[in-house]
């Protein structure tokens, strides 16, 4: 079994340490979370099965180490990211094969991670509202995210178009 020093120093936690602070506005910033939520890019099984592994070990079980690393709100935030985000590489190659065009497929991932990261934030940040973990900033670029959300589905006609233009 790992020692918590040894994870402390290995690689994927140098890896997890450094972009970490992405993650921070979705209320789990820790490496151990961020590591998961990368290795989900390769199967999203491996989210839990890393998981297992970092959080596991030591005097405490897996689930009491989840309940003090996570909250309600942001546990909820993290499941909702890792489902929306970019789907495994077996998927991506699907993808790239499908739309026969890297900028397409590179835009098509951006599109799904952002659109998690989005709907993450305003878990995260609208739950936090409610339980007392107020932020305001955050709270504010939830509710304009939200409010951009309702414009483009709701509000924002779609226009067909009226003639077919060649593309050079």
């Amino acid at each position: 079994m790992l020692e918590e020093e040894e994870l402390d120093q290995s690689i994927l936690a140098n890896i997890g340490n450094a972009i970490a602070w992405i993650f921070a506005p979705l209320g789990w910033g820790n490496w151990q979370a961020t590591v998961a939520s990368i290795t989900g890019l390769v199967a999203k099984e491996n989210i839990v099965g890393t998981m297992g592994i970092l959080y596991g070990g030591g005097e405490l079980t897996v689930w009491q180490t989840l309940a003090a690393a996570f909250t309600t709100v942001t546990g909820f935030s993290f499941l909702v990211f890792n489902l929306l985000c970019a789907p495994c590489f077996a998927a991506i190659g699907a993808i790239k094969r499908e739309m026969n065009n890297h900028k397409w497929t590179w835009f098509a991932i951006g599109y799904q991670c952002g659109f998690a990261y989005i709907i993450a934030l305003m878990i995260t940040q609208i739950g936090g509202a409610f339980t007392g973990d107020l932020n305001v900033v955050g709270l504010i670029a939830s509710i304009a995210a939200f409010a951009g959300i309702v414009y483009m589905l709701f509000i924002k006609k779609y226009k067909e178009a009226d003639k077919l233009t060649q593309i050079k």
